[in-house]
């Protein structure tokens, strides 16, 4: 739902300012259209009915997983594709990924996304929709019951498509409208490439929004390989713009680390990874936790360069991180069999 557009079309007919609020309540909680808003004005249902569309994305087609991830691939009005991602955990968590640009210019060589051709950046309305597109899906209201409490989805992270720091004034007006679905902003995190500037509005921002920064290595050479954005912004520099964030928010960042069997899994480069998140005051709190993540192939036609570390692998080097009194947990895959897991948004249909 464009809401810039809502409230000029109602104020356009001139309704009073309320009926927007009105309307958003019940988009946020679940509402499938007009129709069920059974406390706005027959009349002015069936006007915005044939004047605004309901949604700002179309649906283009939706996969299931065995582990019941849910991805969504959307177009935008002009065309411009992108998914979004819905995933179930067992102990009640039930987190969207979403999207901030149709593509990615950033062009990171192990991310299906960088890939692809970069479109546009995304609306406040379109990254919105993805996730009122998962709270209709979630539980979707009863006209009988009136508009239901938002509680059905708890989390959203900005991992999906695009590099949000890039797009982070619509990223940061669309984490506004979250907590009305029912997540809040200690629940939602955004993700960089460690594009500095972006970091550093992120921590000019009121809301507790959490970091999350993409290393996946510690060496300046190697990184710059695996994301040449850090020829631009080296690592050294991101982390110390991290700390600032830190500083200024009091919030954990997390690392993001993919592991590339015989790329960055071993002994001696956790060790590095150890040494550049650790450097800090005597004293000072830890204010970095890594997530490993098993790598997910990008690729079906054997144009692929990647392997994802073994099991073992991940769990040596997790341990390597622990001993350096560096906090690690491996990431559950979810969805990979519907190319729906970490690096493999690439809009197209599975």
């Amino acid at each position: 739902m464009d809401l810039q557009l809502l409230e000029q079309t109602l104020a356009d007919r001139g309704e009073p300012a309320f009926r927007a609020r009105q309307i958003w309540k019940w988009a946020a909680a679940g509402a499938e259209g007009y129709e069920q808003m059974t406390d706005v004005p027959v009349t002015l249902r069936d006007a915005l009915a044939r004047e605004l569309p309901f949604s700002s994305l179309l649906l283009r087609s939706e996969a299931r997983a065995s582990d019941g991830t849910i991805k969504a691939l959307f177009a935008t009005v002009d065309g411009r594709p992108l998914e979004a991602v819905l995933m179930r955990y067992r102990d009640g968590r039930h987190s969207i990924c979403v999207s901030s640009q149709s593509g990615c210019p950033l062009t990171c060589t192990f991310c299906a996304t960088g890939r692809m051709s970069f479109a546009r950046n995304l609306t406040v309305s379109e990254i919105v929709e993805q996730a009122l597109y998962f709270r209709r899906l979630e539980r979707p209201p009863s006209p009988r019951d009136g508009v239901q409490a938002p509680a059905a989805i708890t989390n959203c992270v900005f991992m999906g498509m695009g590099e949000p720091m890039l797009n982070i004034d619509n990223v940061l007006a669309a984490c506004e409208r979250l907590p009305d679905l029912g997540i809040t902003h200690r629940r939602t995190a955004i993700s960089t490439v460690g594009w500095i500037p972006g970091i550093e509005r992120l921590a000019e921002h009121d809301a507790p929004l959490r970091l999350a920064l993409s290393v996946h290595a510690a060496d300046d050479a190697l990184r710059s390989e695996l994301m040449p954005v850090n020829d631009r912004f080296p690592l050294a520099d991101v982390i110390e713009a991290c700390r600032a964030f830190y500083e200024r928010k009091r919030r954990r960042v997390f690392v993001e680390y993919v592991m590339l069997a015989g790329v960055n899994d071993r002994y001696e480069q956790a060790l590095a990874l150890a040494r550049v998140l650790s450097r800090r005051r005597e004293g000072d709190p830890s204010i970095f936790k890594v997530n490993l993540i098993p790598y997910n192939p990008t690729g079906s036609d054997g144009t692929d360069p990647y392997r994802g570390s073994t099991r073992e692998s991940i769990a040596a080097f997790r341990a390597a991180l622990q001993r350096q009194g560096v906090e690690a947990t491996v990431r559950l895959t979810r969805g990979r069999d519907i190319d729906a897991a970490c690096g493999q948004l690439a809009a197209r249909a599975s």
